[in-house]
């Protein structure tokens, strides 16, 4: 079943003090990326808790995590089916060149790889005490894998590690690039098109970060935009603007941290991707649904 719903975009905000501008953009010209932008349109309905949307070759895959499963979906096509169950209440999803599906697994506390059917354990503890409860995780074009740890799957009694932490997998070595305070909830995360910044989406402060890369390693973390709160998954168009589910909907800002405005959704997403052949689909997922909406210019193909 699908129905069309008006889009609506509201004007930028005004700057936030806290917010540290960025001396220099990652890539493309100042065009709102909201500019032509099409109606919100329900894919599909009827699910527990909807997350990590992530495209792969002509699919769509996103996770249930309360149902314990990953979907695949055929845009055009009938509706979702199962990709992967269990999941382990996997989360956020990515892809790499060569196919492989990583999950940001509650359930177990672990990243996985999937090659094929055969599923692999590439992060677990760090130092001997278990992750918190990956989240959130995305691929960079060399391989090197970046997911935030904050402690939504597990009781606060079950927690090891001392800090809310962003971790690297680099071959098979796991570092803690960030170990924030405990009151910290890192959550979405992406990489900006050149691949020299990465962005994660703080839920409790709801403040989208970015940190500098240099070699696979992160630097010291900065503010890049203020949000409405409740920051979530996220995207990233070829432009370098980032696409972040909050409280609002989906609220976009630009490579120096500028608001453009915001895309409404009918239910409070989670996370959202780029999709279709040419990218220029944004898959958004919304509690017990996924939408969609067209853009104009298009996001990033999925690393």
């Amino acid at each position: 079943m699908r129905c069309e719903l008006a889009c609506l975009v509201l004007a930028a905000c005004g700057s936030d003090p806290s917010v540290q501008p960025d001396a220099a953009p990652d890539t493309g010209p100042a065009v709102s990326p909201l500019d032509g932008i099409g109606a919100v349109e329900l894919v599909d309905g009827g699910y527990m808790f909807t997350e990590g949307p992530a495209w792969r070759g002509d699919l769509l895959f996103f996770t249930d995590i309360p149902a314990n499963t990953i979907f695949q979906y055929t845009p055009g096509g009938a509706a979702p089916t199962i990709a992967r169950v269990p999941s382990n209440n996997a989360n956020g999803l990515a892809f790499d060149a060569g196919d492989q599906m990583f999950a940001a697994e509650h359930g177990s506390r672990t990243v996985t790889r999937m090659t094929g059917g055969n599923l692999t354990t590439i992060a677990s503890e760090l130092d001997g005490k278990q992750l918190n409860s990956p989240n959130d995780v995305v691929v960079a074009d060399d391989g090197t894998v970046y997911f935030t740890d904050p402690p939504f799957g597990i009781d606060e009694a079950d927690r090891e590690l001392d800090f809310m932490g962003v971790f690297r997998i680099s071959g098979t070595t796991l570092t803690a690039e960030h170990r924030g305070a405990l009151t910290e909830r890192p959550n979405g995360i992406g990489l900006s098109p050149d691949g020299t910044r990465l962005y994660v989406a703080d839920s409790a402060d709801g403040k989208l970060y970015r940190f500098p890369i240099t070699g696979g390693a992160l630097g010291p973390r900065e503010v890049h935009a203020q949000t409405a709160g409740g920051a979530d998954g996220l995207a990233i168009d070829e432009a370098g603007n980032i696409f972040v589910a909050t409280v609002s909907g989906i609220e976009v800002f630009a490579p120096d941290g500028t608001r453009w405005g915001l895309v409404a959704v009918p239910e409070r997403p989670s996370n959202c991707a780029f999709g279709d052949a040419d990218h220029k689909r944004l898959y958004i997922t919304a509690q017990t649904s996924v939408y969609r909406v067209a853009i104009a210019h298009p996001g990033l193909p999925l690393r």
